[in-house]
């Protein structure tokens, strides 16, 4: 007799404390009616601790106001990025708990709800990068990508703004991240031009563009390729394990990726990179030959050959580089300058000599000789130092420089015309 008079009294106190919480999701809901989303939240908070006894109806209820007030807080800018999430994870929980009851009331308006939190954290983070406050961004982006994992480019585009906030320490585990994913980012884009406002659209596979196309409220149907971004990835991955000491890690991490994704040359790039971080100049070397094995028109990997072996005071090296890449790309200014520099480079031994000349007959003889020898120096610099400042007319120090050499050369008429458009 005593043991059913306990049991009763138990059920009881469960009965009072479902009243009780019926009654502060009650008050809840009508705190939130009134506009005092906060309050809502405070009296919700307090019935926190009796929600897992609760019935799964009553739960979802729990979460679904819960889930409405934090939202509410956010439309109303109080805490945007902090606001949002809560409300997102109240949804979800929310969605967890009808989907576990077979009984479906709020799930289908909660998972509408988690769309538009996603939208407006997307939007709030790239209102953010305009205003240059990239971490904030980043952080939004990220929130963004934990509410639908699906959509792994929110976790890239967070961990490129991380990136350009230079907070490594936020950007590495993002792109960590990514390469247990083995995230590639390559893919179609499907775009046709709004008649309406004369946006450009994506659509999610070329049948639904081109039905858009066909009903008139689109034109301009065009396909474009989205080049992998692992290459990218792996790069700045790779960077922050250096910056961080940690040069093995990095090296690794570019292994395996290359061993995962044989095809990929941008990953043999990114990690002869790597090697040129790090001043390994004969793995560099080593790398950039059998990238360019395969791509032997990528005047850029050219070029950068003749960066490191005009380094190494290879300068026959250097030049034959340089003129590789512009005999692959006849446009590619660097090359130009470079070649100028190198060729500039004899001047200094020449001046230093004619500077130690004295006067007498034998020096002055000497002297005419270098003189000569230095302008030849310089009448073989005008032809790049000309392409590089056609190339590139705002570029001052070309311009200075070239002016410097018609100066010494006596070349007056050039000069003047220079000096008219600088």
């Amino acid at each position: 007799m005593k043991s059913k008079y306990v049991i009763l009294t138990s059920a009881l106190l469960i009965s009072v404390a479902s009243f009780a919480q019926k009654d502060q999701i009650k008050s809840a809901e009508k705190a939130l009616k009134s506009g005092d989303a906060q309050g809502a939240i405070s009296i919700l908070n307090d019935a926190e601790n009796m929600v897992a006894n609760a019935k799964d109806t009553e739960q979802a209820q729990f979460y679904y106001v819960k889930g409405n007030a934090y939202l509410n807080l956010a439309d109303k800018n109080i805490e945007t990025s902090k606001n949002l999430s809560l409300s997102a994870e109240s949804y979800k929980k929310l969605i967890e708990v009808e989907k576990t009851s077979g009984k479906q009331k709020y799930s289908t308006e909660a998972a509408s709800s988690i769309g538009q939190i996603k939208g407006k954290l997307i939007n709030s983070a790239i209102a953010d990068t305009q205003a240059n406050k990239n971490a904030e961004g980043a952080k939004k982006l990220y929130d963004a990508y934990a509410l639908d994992k699906k959509d792994t480019i929110n976790l890239y585009y967070a961990a490129s703004t991380a990136v350009n906030a230079q907070d490594f320490d936020l950007a590495l585990p993002m792109y960590e991240e990514l390469k247990q994913l083995n995230f590639s980012g390559k893919g179609t884009l499907y775009l046709a031009t709004n008649k309406v406002n004369s946006n450009e659209d994506n659509f999610a596979t070329a049948k639904d563009r081109d039905m858009a196309v066909k009903l008139g409220t689109h034109e301009k149907p065009r396909t474009e390729a989205v080049p992998s971004k692992r290459g990218e990835i792996y790069k700045n991955l790779a960077l922050i394990l250096v910056q961080k000491g940690r040069t093995e890690d990095a090296k690794k991490a570019i292994a395996e990726a290359r061993k995962a994704n044989p095809e990929d040359s941008s990953l043999l790039l990114t990690e002869a990179n790597l090697y040129l971080e790090t001043k390994d100049f004969d793995m560099y070397k080593k790398l950039v030959n059998e990238a360019l094995e395969k791509d032997p028109k990528n005047a850029d990997l050219v070029f950068n050959l003749g960066v490191i072996s005009a380094g190494a005071k290879n300068n026959a090296d250097a030049e034959k580089y340089y003129l590789k890449a512009i005999e692959i790309n006849p446009e590619y200014t660097n090359a130009y300058l470079n070649l100028a520099a190198l060729k500039l480079e004899a001047e200094k031994p020449i001046i230093d000599e004619m500077n130690k000349l004295g006067t007498s007959a034998k020096d002055m003889k000497r002297y005419d000789v270098l003189k000569a020898q230095r302008e030849s120096v310089f009448k073989g610099v005008i032809p790049y130092l000309k392409k590089a400042n056609e190339l590139d007319p705002k570029n001052q120090d070309v311009a200075k420089t070239l002016l410097g050499v018609y100066s010494a050369l006596e070349m007056t008429a050039e000069a003047k015309s220079l000096k008219a458009k600088m």
